[in-house]
């Protein structure tokens, strides 16, 4: 294998004050989201002349977010017990928020459809909630313990969870009943992500493991002991021939799931890695940690047409076990080259709530965020002089942009409302 083979470092985003929890990327546009425990999420832009953005409005660490299938709304979850809703291209940024949680809400998933979302809580349950009526729908009861995450299968039949109970539980979303439960005997899972085939899921594990469940044959079919620290989240390639796994040893491994074995190791982290994601095409995947900070790779290792693989190869794996001295193919530490990707003088516009004078510095020098304040300093009215006429003619794009908002909830609602009628109608 050559070096132009193994994932390499592109872009390097700072931005936020406090650990990053969850990213996500725009299933429509070259966008990725990412989410804080200081409170905030920001979207960031592919194409270095357009700024980023901060969305404010929880009053505590956000902890999971995700993109809807349009890729017009995000969902976040939130240790203050909410789950929100936001449109980005609006100026306000957000336009609905869900209460049912009396415990941190861990993660949030939209379904399939766009129609609902899953979310769960450390208050031991799993919540479903209507998208379109901002309403609560089902509790998913079975777990005795923290739900650590819940998602929806890539068809919407099933709904995975985990939980430290030292459980993971298959659900009916349409009933509401536990169809399985995978019992583990030593560590808890942190995280559950669905295979692109949907006929399996993988999970990170508290016990330094990586596991893949077929939910056909209901039973572990690889098992992956690579990291010395838990596995914080996991990832599938959308070919699902590859997984991806972050860990507290402040590595990432990429899983050849065909060959049943890690092929490489990747660092770059100070830290903890908390958090990773494919794009929708598989040609970049993200990365973040307890050190604040984002990284975008490119793949390189699915050079060939993966898209023709999916659903053949990738539909049935073998069983497979690998320890922890599995040989790699590749080591790449990604440490040396930070310094060359980082960008100077990228902005960061918040929206939504202004920032509290403690929270206006950037921690950088190359983060400039734009906040509404009444009072301002004389070297800031000499500013707001020059930028009059400038913010003027950016006030149309503006109301323009929240008129595009509420017409997509409003299309939103017509679907609902379009669903009911045939079923009136069927019936």
């Amino acid at each position: 294998m050559t070096t132009s083979d193994c994932p390499s470092l592109e872009r390097h985003f700072r931005g936020h004050k406090d650990s990053v929890t969850a990213l996500a990327f725009n299933p429509a546009q070259q966008q990725l989201a990412s989410c804080s425990l200081d409170n905030s999420l920001m979207l960031w832009n592919f194409h270095k002349t357009v700024r980023a953005f901060r969305f404010l409005g929880h009053t505590d660490g956000v902890l999971d977010l995700t993109f809807s299938p349009s890729g017009h709304l995000v969902a976040s979850a939130s240790r203050d017990r909410s789950v929100r809703l936001w449109v980005p291209s609006a100026v306000r940024g957000t336009s609905g928020e869900f209460r049912a949680h009396t415990g941190s809400v861990r993660s949030v998933h939209f379904s399939p459809d766009g129609h609902q979302l899953v979310t769960s809580s450390d208050d031991k349950s799993i919540k479903l909630w209507s998208v379109a009526k901002r309403r609560f729908v089902l509790t998913l009861h079975g777990h005795s313990n923290w739900v650590r995450c819940a998602r929806f299968s890539p068809d919407g039949s099933q709904v995975a969870s985990c939980a430290d109970d030292k459980s993971i539980k298959l659900f009916d979303p349409r009933t509401g009943k536990c169809t399985h439960t995978f019992q583990e005997s030593k560590g808890h899972a942190v995280n559950v992500e669905w295979h692109p085939s949907g006929t399996c899921f993988g999970a990170g594990l508290s016990n330094n493991v990586a596991r893949i469940y077929d939910v056909r044959a209901l039973r572990v079919v690889q098992h992956y002991c690579s990291h010395e620290g838990a596995v914080n989240r996991v990832a599938f390639h959308p070919s699902g021939n590859y997984m991806l796994t972050a860990s507290q040893d402040a590595t990432m491994k990429v899983l050849d799931l065909l060959e049943g074995r890690p092929i490489f190791t990747l660092q770059g982290h100070e830290g903890a890695i908390t958090a990773v994601a494919f794009s929708p095409s598989g040609e970049y995947f993200a990365s973040s940690g307890i050190d604040n900070q984002v990284f975008v790779w490119k793949t390189n290792f699915d050079i060939e047409d993966w898209q023709s693989a999916l659903g053949e190869e990738a539909s049935s794996l073998n069983e497979t076990v690998a320890e922890l001295n599995s040989p790699v193919k590749c080591k790449v530490d990604a440490r040396s080259a930070l310094k060359e990707l980082q960008q100077p003088n990228v902005q960061v516009t918040t929206v939504n709530q202004p920032l509290d004078k403690s929270n206006s510095d950037s921690e950088n020098d190359n983060v400039i965020q734009y906040t509404d304040r009444s009072q301002t300093t004389k070297k800031d009215q000499v500013c707001d002089c020059h930028n009059k006429h400038s913010a003027e003619q950016n006030l149309q794009a503006k109301t323009i942009n929240l008129l595009k908002g509420t017409v997509e909830l409003l299309e939103q609602r017509m679907s609902l409302l379009e669903e009911k009628l045939a079923n009136l109608t069927t019936k």
